[in-house]
């Protein structure tokens, strides 16, 4: 244990000095700023006010910007160790494998989710200096979505830099998986949908499979109960789990994804050629 909180704080402290997190704070603090800018903790606009709007489109852009932010900088970790040969001093040093890679894994966690939860509070904040009301339960479920959504899209790059075999490969991969899973949202399924006619059960169910997906409906559950946005999808979806049961799978998915994804990765790590 304590080589893997060793191995953690050294990520976090060369993360910190990295350009790539000085970007990662900026955009995630600037979104908030810019709502605040915008007025969003004071407007109405169709019964949602204060704080809860502002949750609400806050949440909505970490979807888009969160995951190929955590595949971006995740997958240069075992890959940039590789082509910079420190793989040949970690075995020459008393750290196991393991407490090397979950120790990375830890410290790129906090690193990573850390910005994206000190923008919400901020946000309470500022609230709470305005005299805002604050939705204290959709803070808790929407801080539990982002653990889910920053976990499972760090298991999968950890995934990926244990097989890539340098950075630009892990790097193309990374951006190609983000970019598949934007079109399968609508575009990809609705296309199938028309064009060969299939049953929407299971072209729900394959939607569902997408991690982005899942945390999208998820966020949507807690301000529309009936998921009246997604239209008659809304009723497969809450036929199948139900309210309660689809965000207990929004939250329990994500997280047994990345950990799959992310002990997959360090069995590959284990059995590949460190040199």
């Amino acid at each position: 244990m304590k080589h893997l909180w060793l191995t953690a704080l050294l990520d976090i402290s060369e993360s910190l000095r990295a350009r790539w997190f000085l970007l990662y704070t900026t955009v995630f603090g600037g979104i908030i700023v810019l709502l605040f800018v915008f007025g969003l903790t004071e407007s109405r606009i169709m019964g949602f006010t204060g704080l809860t709007r502002l949750l609400l489109t806050y949440i909505q852009l970490c979807m888009a910007i969160l995951p190929v932010f955590v595949l971006i900088s995740t997958v240069r970790s075992v890959a940039g160790d590789r082509e910079a040969g420190v793989f040949e001093y970690l075995l020459s040093l008393p750290v196991s494998l393991s407490a090397w890679y979950w120790g990375k894994m830890l410290g790129r966690f906090l690193v990573i989710f850390l910005p994206v939860f000190l923008a919400m509070v901020a946000a309470v904040v500022w609230a709470l200096w305005r005299k805002v009301a604050v939705p204290w339960d959709l803070f808790a479920l929407y801080t539990g979505l982002l653990i889910a959504l920053a976990w499972c899209f760090l298991g999968m790059g950890m995934l990926i830099s244990s097989i890539a075999r340098s950075v630009d490969i892990a790097q193309g991969t990374a951006f190609f998986i983000w970019l598949f899973l934007l079109l399968f949202l609508d575009l990809i399924l609705l296309g199938l949908m028309v064009r060969e006619q299939f049953a929407p059960e299971p072209l729900i169910l394959i939607a569902l499979a997408n991690p982005i997906q899942t945390f999208r409906t998820g966020a949507m559950l807690l301000f529309d109960p009936q998921l009246v946005l997604l239209g008659p999808t809304a009723y497969v979806i809450l036929d199948i789990f139900g309210q309660t049961g689809y965000l207990i799978w929004s939250f329990s998915y994500p997280l047994v994804l990345g950990t799959v994804c992310a002990v997959t990765g360090y069995v590959l790590f284990r059995r590949g050629d460190f040199l």
